[in-house]
């Protein structure tokens, strides 16, 4: 795209609404993940980025189809990458529902030493007031920073860099739709600059997990007034190893409930307490020992379902030892 002495990204588009089109510069409803990648990097190629982008289309999906079916061959893409010596970072093009627990995914299961940035928009490329070229140049601008290296994958959205681990979409429409928790953002970005907020931290860290191709059934049950035990018990499966409760306030649950799940922790099956609160620490509770439970501490329910997914697919099923791995997050 740009001459062949600057910074070399690879590009690794999954589709979402940075490549949706509506048809109108004004309607309301659009198609995800209608623009290709070779077809993007010619439309942002006249934005005089500074780096060589070479595209790759791993899907072109609505990101609430995502799933293993794409992980699978988008971690090995980025691990090619990886260990490509003229390939400085990778950016990953992706819709913004589920982009949180892409990002969260990658990050515990890939090293640290080049920068992986996903970047999703709010808006489809043929709207008024497109953020999907501002924060695609944006992307570019951290994917090519040297010290974008050892902090993990990280979230370029709304001129803000978010780490993997804390990022989580807010809102349901608005250029400004993702914040971080418990950390704001780390950085603050636009296509001329970049200022981080503190020093690398994942620096010569190995992945927290290898990468498994089939995660083990966790299943995310959201607590409400009037969920009884029965509606509870209809969602858990014969294959199912885990259960992350998007529970009330500080991840409680009606006592029905809890008493089922207690008898879901005795027969082996990892039980989560999360909040379906957008923020705020889930702690560990005195009774939680007796009741076989894990905090999911900061993380959100769909977060903590992947963190219990690894922890379980790496033969990781005791209580304790999932939480001291939660506690860590």
């Amino acid at each position: 795209m740009t001459s062949t002495n600057s910074t070399r990204l690879t590009v690794l588009a999954t589709g979402g609404t940075i490549a949706g089109i509506a048809g109108s510069a004004i309607a309301k409803d659009y198609r995800a993940g209608e623009i290709g990648i070779d077809d993007y990097l010619e439309k942002v190629g006249g934005l005089g980025l500074g780096a060589q982008l070479s595209g790759r289309q791993i899907a072109n999906i609505d990101s609430a189809d995502m799933g293993p079916g794409v992980w699978n061959p988008l971690h090995a893409a980025i691990a090619e990458a990886m260990a490509d010596d003229g390939c400085r970072g990778i950016i990953v093009t992706h819709g913004t529902d589920t982009l949180e627990e892409t990002a969260f995914l990658l990050d515990l299961t890939l090293p640290a030493d080049k920068p992986v940035v996903v970047v999703g928009a709010m808006r489809p490329a043929d709207a008024v007031g497109y953020d999907g070229l501002r924060n695609f140049a944006n992307a570019v601008r951290v994917a090519s920073d040297p010290d974008a290296a050892g902090r993990g994958v990280l979230v370029v959205m709304g001129d803000r860099v978010f780490a993997a681990r804390d990022v989580r979409k807010v809102r349901t429409r608005g250029t400004e739709a993702f914040r971080g928790f418990p950390r704001e953002s780390i950085g603050l970005v636009t296509p001329a600059s970049l200022e981080w907020f503190g020093a690398p931290w994942r620096q010569g860290r190995a992945a927290a997990f290898g990468w498994t191709t089939e995660l083990p059934e966790v299943v995310i049950v959201y607590a409400h007034a009037g969920l009884d035990a029965e509606s509870v018990r209809r969602q858990i499966g014969d294959a199912t190893r885990g259960i992350v409760v998007a529970g009330l306030g500080e991840g409680n649950m009606p006592e029905a409930v809890r008493t089922a799940l207690v008898e879901q922790a005795r027969n082996g099956v990892a039980v989560v307490r999360a909040s379906r609160t957008d923020e705020g620490l889930v702690d560990r509770e005195p009774e939680d020992r007796d009741n076989g439970f894990i905090a999911a501490r900061a993380l959100n329910p769909q977060k903590a379902r992947v963190l219990l997914q690894l922890l379980l697919a790496d033969g990781i099923s005791d209580p304790a030892a999932i939480q001291q791995k939660f506690d860590r997050r």
